[in-house]
């Protein structure tokens, strides 16, 4: 792994909401700590409703992480563009994140430990 990620086990119970929405809740998050930036919650795909979410076009590429894939979420309220981001195929050194998704948070996104 790169020097400057760090990946651990988060306990307790972990939820997303978009537009008063649930997409998901865990007690298997991974919080990934990457040099100077903020600490990024990663939920199993399993525990998400993916039928919130919308596969888009963009990726981009981390040379530490690998090509990630993105989707926006599509609730009645509100479209967030690009908001959930993965790492299908993730490098060796970061393979714990494979099958795992992270938000953007914000306004409608919220990450909470219940």
């Amino acid at each position: 792994m790169a020097d400057h990620i760090r990946i651990r086990r988060k306990p307790g119970t972990w939820t997303v909401r978009s537009g008063g929405a649930v997409l998901g809740e865990t007690t298997n998050a991974l919080e990934l700590s990457e040099g100077d930036l903020a600490p990024v919650i990663y939920f199993p795909r399993t525990d998400i409703a993916m039928a919130f979410l919308d596969r888009t076009d963009k990726t981009t590429h981390c040379p530490h992480k690998g090509d990630a894939n993105y989707y926006s979420i599509v609730n009645k309220s509100s479209v967030d563009e690009n908001a959930v981001w993965t790492y299908e195929n993730p490098l060796d050194a970061v393979a714990e994140i494979k099958d795992h998704l992270a938000f953007y948070t914000g306004d409608s996104i919220k990450v909470e430990q219940l």
